[in-house]
């Protein structure tokens, strides 16, 4: 059976303890999932683990015959710009490890923290260690089916060398705009890092400035949360669809601008289960102009 692709898959970031496919896929189908996202390691550790290979093999088969599109997010640890050789050494290893994991699965992409400046060096030379460290870990994507890169921007917290869309522009400079590189698009981050997205134009002045930055077709996944926090907050605390500060209207807009077409959006909100299936209903509901309510 052929599967027809949706303008954006609407899905969340699914747990998988007990089994990639077993447990990660249950429960994306309760919670009415056509994308996921997964972690393959500890997100908060460096551990490499192996993966099980008849997990792998379900998983992949399964999201394949159901059209499911599958993501990686790369452990928090990830930090390119660390002025810690441990933590930079770490970092290449870790990556390198999702971006093989990816592969196995058959993710399109995998998403990583763009990093942060620490020890206070400069940022170009936090963005010059990230060329060195990063732009191997591109080339040695040459496998047609080897994943995306995707960069994604932060609150804006700290010595953070991405937080607004213009500053992906640095970024994509140093990495020679590989053409593996992407973006994921964070609505909670872009709102606490001063888009103000809930305002009149706000979400589409957002986009198309992203889409000025770094060129059109660069945008290959969004993690669509609401924000507990105030705009330009500089403060990362998710909240479910509608629930926030953002509020559910500028989801509306976010799904029809032209950059996000063909891209999923996965939703990182509270509220377990219960929360994660209302909100995959809601962002349904907005994709076909529907009401943010029942």
């Amino acid at each position: 059976m052929t599967v027809t692709p949706l303008r954006n898959p609407v899905g969340g970031h699914v747990p998988v303890a007990g089994g990639l496919a077993s447990t990660g896929l249950a429960y994306a189908r309760e919670m009415g999932a056509e994308a996921v996202q997964v972690f393959v390691a500890n997100p908060r550790g460096w551990a490499t683990p192996p993966g099980d290979p008849r997990q792998d093999e379900e998983f992949r088969t399964a999201c394949a015959a159901a059209g499911t599109q599958a993501y990686v997010h790369a452990p928090y640890l990830v930090n390119v710009g660390s002025h810690t050789e441990a933590t930079a050494r770490s970092s290449v290893v870790s990556l390198r490890h999702s971006l093989r994991r990816a592969r196995a699965i058959g993710a399109l992409g995998v998403v990583v923290h763009t990093g942060s400046a620490t020890g206070g060096r400069e940022r170009k030379v936090a963005l010059a260690q990230a060329r060195e460290l990063v732009l191997p870990l591109l080339d040695e994507l040459t496998h047609e089916d080897d994943p995306f890169l995707l960069l994604e921007s932060t609150a804006g917290q700290g010595s953070s060398l991405c937080s607004r869309m213009e500053d992906f522009g640095p970024y994509f400079e140093a990495l020679d705009s590989h053409p593996k590189l992407g973006v994921c698009l964070d609505t909670c981050h872009a709102f606490a890092a001063g888009h103000d997205l809930a305002g009149p134009g706000g979400m589409d002045e957002a986009l198309d400035t992203l889409v000025r930055t770094v060129g059109s077709g660069r945008l290959k996944l969004v993690h669509a949360n609401d924000s507990q926090a105030d705009v330009g907050s500089h403060r990362d605390r998710h909240a479910n669809i509608g629930a926030g500060r953002i509020g559910a209207d500028p989801f509306r807009a976010l799904l029809a601008h032209a950059a996000t077409e063909g891209v999923p959006l996965v939703i990182e909100t509270p509220g377990g289960k219960d929360g994660h299936t209302d909100d995959v209903a809601l962002l349904k509901r907005l994709r076909t102009g529907g009401r943010s309510t029942p």
